[in-house]
């Protein structure tokens, strides 16, 4: 088992985990988080004798702080600046959220050669998720506009406020709330940049990757909560799984944005069916 960093061509340090052997699945997580996020999928999958990597996005967690390259394009060139240095091949991309557009755009780009066998896109962003006329059914710039200004006011609060509430569907009648995932939500957005978080809300909510699904000719299981209060259903995983040329829908009755972590139990099961079919 080993975590390190290595050095992109532009002189970004990405950190990353990269534990066991067999075959890899890489994990790529949300905003403003990092790949301790997926704690409940690597502990998981490294028992079923695959090889889990997962790396913290540039900005985020424990890779540079930077202040350039927040963006799709340079996200998806430093997975296969690492997918290289790792010599991964017959990877399973799996994607959360932001992670999920990051996959979408990785596989599409530099999936060829052996190098992707499978994805999974989780609760994620594509195909495009702020409205206009070509997208009437995404959410208002308006919205996006405010998580910009939440963060600027006071970026503590605003990673506090998330978690507690939509994020995790602890707003909900009746949640059962946990405080311990709260505090580890909030641990892992503060130790990210702000001007890197900053930048992500434009590439999160304002990256069009229709032509990335359409192009993508490996099996993708979309998953998604049909409470996802972050990331609205309709506009998301239902359009993007009839862009996808193998594309498999699995919607989850009432489960939230954060469904990995609240139901593990729920979703490693549903993986490992999709990784071993």
């Amino acid at each position: 088992m080993s975590s390190s960093t290595f050095t992109t061509k532009d002189g970004t340090q990405i950190f990353y985990k990269d534990w066991g052997t067999g075959q890899p699945i890489v994990f790529h997580h949300g905003w403003p988080l990092s790949s301790d996020d997926w704690d409940a999928q690597m502990l998981y999958f490294l028992d079923k004798g695959y090889r889990v990597i997962a790396h913290d996005r540039r900005g985020h967690g424990r890779s540079s702080q930077t202040a350039t390259g927040n963006e799709m394009d340079t996200y998806a060139a430093d997975v296969a600046e690492l997918a290289k240095h790792l010599d991964l091949k017959d990877a399973i991309h799996v994607g959360h959220s932001t992670g999920g557009g990051e996959v979408a755009r990785y596989v599409a780009q530099y999936g060829g050669k052996g190098r992707v066998a499978k994805a999974v896109l989780i609760g994620a962003v594509p195909p495009i998720m702020v409205k206009s006329e070509k997208n009437p059914g995404g959410l208002p710039l308006e919205v996006f506009d405010g998580f910009r200004a939440a963060l600027v006011a006071n970026r503590a609060q605003f990673y506090r406020d998330i978690p507690s509430g939509p994020f995790y569907g602890f707003n909900r009648p009746g949640a059962k709330v946990s405080q311990g995932v709260i505090d580890n939500w909030w641990r892992q957005g503060m130790i990210g940049g702000a001007k890197a978080h900053y930048d992500c809300i434009k590439a999160f909510s304002e990256t069009d990757f229709t032509e990335d699904l359409k192009k993508i000719d490996v099996p993708v299981l979309v998953m998604h909560g049909d409470d996802d209060q972050i990331v609205p259903i309709a506009d998301s995983a239902l359009l993007s799984s009839k862009l996808l040329k193998k594309g498999e829908l699995k919607v989850y009755k009432g489960l939230p944005h954060g469904m990995a972590t609240t139901h593990a139990d729920v979703i490693n099961p549903d993986l490992l069916a999709f990784f071993k079919a």
